[in-house]
């Protein structure tokens, strides 16, 4: 598996996805007036995201696996903070379990991609 640049990595795909639904949906009624807790979720999201671009353009399998362990790291943050989302009452159920699914699916992804960088040759082209 050879992978071009960042972008063609489905678990930054997801991220991105994420990103955009969280910045959406913390636009919001009372969501939107809660600074410090709309910030710190945004920033969790987004730091995901960044996490795997900059772990790609390291120049090792071992650098980058660190970086997607942040990035998965992150997930975990931003699946806590949506439970808090939840019961204040900023999202509801639906809004709750679709974003949850999405974190959970890209922790997945991050996983399955640091074994393999662990266990194989270096998944990008030299540049």
């Amino acid at each position: 598996m050879r992978i071009l640049k960042f972008e063609e990595i489905k678990a930054w795909q997801l991220a991105r996805e994420l990103v955009k639904k969280i910045y959406g949906l913390s636009e919001q009624k009372e969501f939107s007036r809660d600074f410090g807790f709309k910030d710190q979720i945004r920033r969790a999201a987004v730091s995901m995201m960044s996490n795997i671009a900059e772990g790609f353009e390291r120049y090792s399998n071992s650098e980058f696996a660190q970086y997607l362990i942040i990035a998965k790291g992150s997930a975990g943050e931003v699946r806590s903070q949506l439970y808090i989302a939840l019961d204040l009452k900023y999202i509801n159920a639906g809004q709750f379990s679709e974003l949850k699914d999405l974190c959970e699916i890209i922790s997945r992804q991050l996983s399955n991609l640091i074994k393999y960088l662990k266990n194989n040759k270096p998944l990008k082209e030299p540049s």
